[in-house]
């Protein structure tokens, strides 16, 4: 029942807008609202939100931003033993949203990318899954799943955002999670099904394929599990996916089946679609429940 996450922490700094501006453009926006991001964080907090025991490593700056970063750890409950502040700014992302709902990213990785092994905790006793994103320096990520796979620890790799993923940290893997962009990138275009397949033949035992309003598809060498969307009136997905992974670490922390994991986490996610900003919109276990009787 306890979950470490190994990942990256930010503040998200978010304008509405009429439109994204277009290169030397200046477009005046709404006020900015701040708020607690980062996939790494984002996956801990959806997953303390349902129930588990969680342990956070990350980094932060000694600055302005680090309080609005840790804001939703600290709430959801997340254990930062593991929280490092480096010499250097804390992670932003900086996001203009248009009136018609396209966005445009761009993120300092600061703190994070200073991450490396030397700042892993010495041993994973006490927890059973960890979970990962790639936001983070390559290097850390690895070696996080080498030392959790090596001590008996369920990995979950979240592969995003879309990067070179490291054989080898495949292999580690336990369960993977991509969405279809994702899924291109490590297995070519394709049937979604046959490409998934094909990459338990790199080392997962099961490899989830989330497909917004499609619902989800997951393989493992015996199942496959279809699930739908969650039916909601969406108002913003950021932070849809992060959910998803979170609440199915922390389901399967607890020791549920697969599939009912699945379920628990299409259901929050869909929730979480519901209400803007990606920790802030997040549901407790509590509404999650409610909704699956719906």
């Amino acid at each position: 029942m306890s979950v470490l996450v190994v990942g990256s922490i930010n503040a998200d700094v978010t304008v509405r807008a009429t439109r994204i501006p277009g290169a030397g453009e200046t477009v005046l926006g709404n006020e900015a609202r701040t708020s607690p991001g980062g996939k790494g964080a984002n996956g801990a907090v959806a997953a303390a939100l349902a129930g588990a025991r969680v342990s956070m490593v990350g980094a932060v700056g000694d600055d302005a931003f680090q309080e609005v970063a840790l804001s939703g750890l600290r709430r959801a409950g997340v254990d930062l033993g593991g929280l490092r502040t480096l010499d250097a700014p804390t992670g932003l992302a900086l996001i203009t949203v248009s009136d018609a709902g396209e966005n445009a990213i761009t993120v300092a990785s600061g703190a994070n990318a200073r991450l490396t092994p030397a700042h892993l905790p010495a041993d994973c006793a006490g927890f059973t899954h960890l979970l990962l994103q790639q936001e983070l320096p390559p290097a850390i990520t690895l070696e996080a799943a080498r030392r959790a796979s090596a001590a008996g620890l369920t990995v979950l790799l979240n592969a995003a955002p879309t990067r070179d993923t490291a054989p080898e940290l495949l292999s580690l893997t336990g369960h993977l999670l991509v969405n279809e962009h994702e899924l291109a990138a490590l297995a070519g275009e394709g049937d979604f099904e046959a490409s998934a397949r094909a990459l338990l033949q790199r080392g997962p035992q099961a490899v989830t394929v989330t497909l917004g309003g499609a619902g989800s598809l997951t393989v493992t060498a015996q199942e496959t599990h279809r699930l739908p969307a969650h039916p909601v009136n969406a108002l913003d997905t950021t932070g849809a996916g992060d959910t998803f992974c979170g609440v199915l670490t922390a389901r399967l922390s607890h020791g549920d089946r697969l599939e009912a994991a699945l379920r628990w986490a299409g259901i929050a996610a869909a929730l979480a679609c519901t209400r803007p900003g990606a920790q802030d919109a997040m549901p407790t276990w509590a509404e999650v429940l409610r909704e699956s009787g719906r």
